[in-house]
């Protein structure tokens, strides 16, 4: 039988998503506790790679087996044997035309920017952060040239091992959250607030979002007009656009399949997430 998991991690102690020989992996730690558990080696296949220091709020894998078991007995038995930041979420039977990568219509991620003149210290790991205060406005009006189809090339990390640099970004929204009005959080300098980035795309390029937010930070501060993001993807160079941003804020919130397979589209960590 083929089964898909939920999955989400904190992604601060690990080298990233996929497999790699020192074993320090999410994957690597998922299939150890799948194969304790199931007492056979289990190889699981992923909706999309995140890297080192990047969350995951549900990863969706599937994987092939022979051992009949109960859904929610997948979700227990595995979390028994995984490490405290990182927990399977739910398990589901999945027809064999199912594939976790290949049947998903859209990927969604969210960054979290603490705006504060003081760092991180209860959400260290967590949020991305900036000391200058940040314009909202023009953000907004930077992200409008990144809608639709283009070349990400500008946006993308030298070891990305996509075929093809086009992608379609088909939705980027920014919020802000702010104290309440009439409390002060003491501090000097710019007023403390959490910003919220979603990106939903049919497909992301290694470091393409963080490439992305290394820019709008820069274009957020006034170094540069909204226009100059337009430019920045007209290039097709790394070269043009700003240094890679933290990978502390950002978050895989999941894959987007089709109502036909059934699956669940969000677990109980998306209601925490700034």
């Amino acid at each position: 039988m083929r089964v898909a998991l939920g999955v989400s991690y904190n992604g601060q102690a690990y080298s990233g998503w996929q497999s790699q020989p020192g074993g320090n992996t999410v994957q690597d730690h998922l299939e150890a506790a799948l194969g304790r558990f199931a007492t056979e080696e289990v190889a699981t296949i992923c909706a999309g790679r995140t890297d080192a220091g990047v969350h995951g709020l549900m990863q969706v894998v599937h994987f092939d087996t022979g051992l009949q078991r109960a859904p929610f007995s997948w979700v227990r038995g595995t979390n028994t044997f995984l490490p405290r930041d990182i927990a399977v979420q739910w398990a589901q039977p999945v027809p064999d035309g199912f594939h976790s990568r290949a049947c998903a219509v859209a990927r969604r991620y969210a960054y979290v920017l603490l705006q504060s003149p003081v760092r991180p210290s209860v959400d260290a790991g967590r949020v991305g952060w900036v000391f200058h205060e940040l314009d909202g406005p023009a953000m907004q009006a930077a992200v409008q040239h990144l809608l639709g189809e283009h070349d990400f090339s500008s946006f993308r990390a030298s070891a990305c091992q996509a075929k093809s640099p086009v992608k379609t970004l088909k939705r980027i929204t920014i919020t802000r959250r702010a104290p309440p009005a009439g409390e002060s959080a003491g501090n000097h300098g710019c007023a403390p607030c959490y910003w919220r980035f979603e990106f939903e795309g049919n497909a992301f390029l290694h470091h393409m979002i963080r490439n992305i937010m290394g820019c709008l930070v820069a274009i957020g501060q006034g170094l540069y007009p909204p226009e100059w993001m337009r430019e920045v993807r007209d290039a097709r160079s790394r070269e043009a656009a700003a240094p890679t941003f933290s990978p502390d804020g950002l978050y895989f919130l999941g894959p987007v399949y089709g109502p036909q397979w059934g699956l669940p589209t969000r677990t109980a960590a998306y209601d925490w997430l700034p």
